[in-house]
């Protein structure tokens, strides 16, 4: 079906307001719509100003640096194209379903319950291969815009906990992560899910069926950062962020673009309240994570892929990159995993401009994690554990880095881009090829890092600690506590690395004297 068809259904469909109410279940129904708690007292207020005069970015952000990122769901099941399943399957990609599923009315995404029975889900093997990985917090998606709840849920019978595999997959996930000493926070992207899946013009379906309106909504046509939600869908939404804080106590909660609009601004502030007052009952640290200016304050700002994170040291108190480990977010038959040098560059480009990576996994639908994923998170975990001094705690240096790939000065794009606001397509400038002179630069505990991307043929020359910009008086290769031969010249510091000592990935070298820090 092509894209005009859907848009001319969607516009034609606008006028019917009875049918397209979006008020869920009837009252009363065991999947009514819930409401929402009332706040409760506490310092933070539902308003842009208490948030911006009260909130404190968490101190074990930048301590952190590296997260997961998790998307799993009733998605991985049909493992087809990607995460967006429900969508594809009632609009572009009917044909592939009824091939391979029967029709979307015969067989709609509900049906895919039954199957998410993941037997294979071992929450503690996880929490330690994460831990293995270098990873100190981990934020599972606890619904996605399918608007199927992963956790067992007092306020919907459509969740894991009462459907599928009935159990609490989030709950469990949390105390296995926390065993391993690591942070737990949430995402939920559940504001998409009011007008996500609406079908395609003349696609036989079944979510206009009253006994799934708890589910599907019905969908209204729209997009999803439009703010067209009724306010019994909000009211649901944020009825499910307060039941996500109270029973996991997250201190991270990731939204995605879906709140964005204005129009939710008042329910997203009582979220923040809510969620903000709770922290503080409990004594912890907590954050919110959110794209553009969903969050005018009160929010660490997460940027989607590395392509529309900043170019430039980025002088925010905490900012983070989310992106994912396949070509994919969800699990797909096929998919492409990106090979573990990859993932270190992007960790070390993200530290040495002061934020944070929050690497996306793709388990399957019977609970299981890819053993190349795996393969992939041990490997970037054995060079943290030589190299995570310079990550873990670090700062940005004067400048981020120098070579090749370093722009001379901040690009025009060095603050990133965005994933919400409709804009012009923009060609992508062709990355340089990385070569022995490109580094990164972080700080730590009064030493200075850097991290060379590409082995030198001979001695590693750093530039930017010359004479006259810096006296170096140590250099260690990180890993081996022995000093390195080094001179400082007109030019550069030169250093002797022996060449056994270097592999695929990146080196990392300990600079300790008098700089600029």
């Amino acid at each position: 079906m092509i894209k005009g068809t859907v848009a001319a259904s969607m516009a034609a469909a606008m006028g019917n307001t009875t049918v397209f109410a979006q008020k869920g279940a009837p009252a009363g129904a065991p999947d009514a719509y819930a409401t929402a708690k009332p706040m409760i007292d506490g310092a933070f207020k539902p308003t842009w100003e208490s948030l911006r005069d009260h909130y404190v970015t968490p101190a074990w952000l930048n301590e952190a640096k590296f997260g997961i990122f998790i998307h799993w769901g009733l998605y991985s099941i049909p493992a087809h194209i990607n995460e967006w399943y429900i969508r594809h399957m009632y609009t572009t990609d009917v044909e592939w379903h009824t091939k391979h599923y029967g029709p979307p009315d015969k067989f709609g995404y509900k049906d895919f319950i039954p199957f998410f029975t993941v037997p294979k889900y071992q929450p503690t093997e996880w929490a330690s291969l994460f831990k293995q990985a270098g990873a100190r917090y981990v934020v599972p998606v606890a619904e996605h815009h399918d608007g199927f709840a992963m956790w067992n849920s007092e306020i919907t019978p459509w969740c894991a906990g009462k459907m599928g595999p009935k159990r609490d997959l989030i709950g469990e996930l949390a105390g296995a992560v926390r065993q391993q000493g690591m942070i737990f926070g949430v995402s939920s992207h559940r504001m998409e899910h009011h007008d996500f899946a609406y079908p395609a013009d003349g696609v036989p379906n079944d979510q206009f069926d009253p006994k799934y309106a708890g589910f599907y909504g019905p969908p209204i046509p729209g997009d999803m950062n439009e703010g067209n939600a009724s306010r019994e869908f909000q009211e649901d939404w944020l009825a499910r962020v307060q039941e996500l804080v109270d029973k996991y106590e997250p201190q991270m909660i990731y939204f995605d673009n879906g709140v964005n609009p204005r129009e939710y601004d008042d329910v997203k502030l009582r979220a923040a309240a809510y969620y903000y007052n709770r922290a503080l009952q409990w004594k912890k640290q907590a954050t919110l994570a959110t794209k553009d200016v969903a969050y005018l304050f009160g929010s660490v700002q997460d940027f989607e892929k590395a392509q529309r994170a900043p170019n430039w040291i980025y002088p925010a108190a905490g900012w983070q990159c989310d992106d994912a480990l396949g070509n994919t977010w969800g699990y797909t038959d096929g998919m492409t995993i990106r090979p573990a040098d990859s993932i270190i560059r992007e960790l070390i480009e993200m530290s040495s401009m002061g934020g944070n990576l929050l690497l996306n996994i793709s388990p399957q639908g019977d609970g299981s994690i890819p053993e190349q994923q795996q393969q992939v998170l041990r490997s970037v975990g054995e060079w943290l554990r030589v190299h995570g001094e310079g990550v873990y705690g670090s700062h940005p240096w004067r400048v981020m880095g120098e070579g090749p790939s370093t722009p001379a000065e901040a690009p025009g794009n060095w603050k990133g881009g965005s994933t919400a606001q409709a804009g012009p397509r923009i060609q992508a400038r062709r990355p340089a090829p990385l070569t022995e002179e490109d580094f990164r630069f972080t700080t730590s505990g009064g030493n200075l890092y850097a991290f060379g991307f590409k082995p030198p043929a001979g001695r590693a020359k750093i530039k930017s600690l010359r004479v006259g910009l810096a006296k170096v008086d140590q250099v260690q290769l990180m890993g081996d506590s022995t000093p390195l031969r080094f001179e400082q010249t007109d030019t550069a510091l030169e250093v002797q690395i022996p060449a056994q000592a270097l592999t695929v990935f990146p080196y990392c070298l300990r600079v300790r004297g008098m700089m600029p820090l």
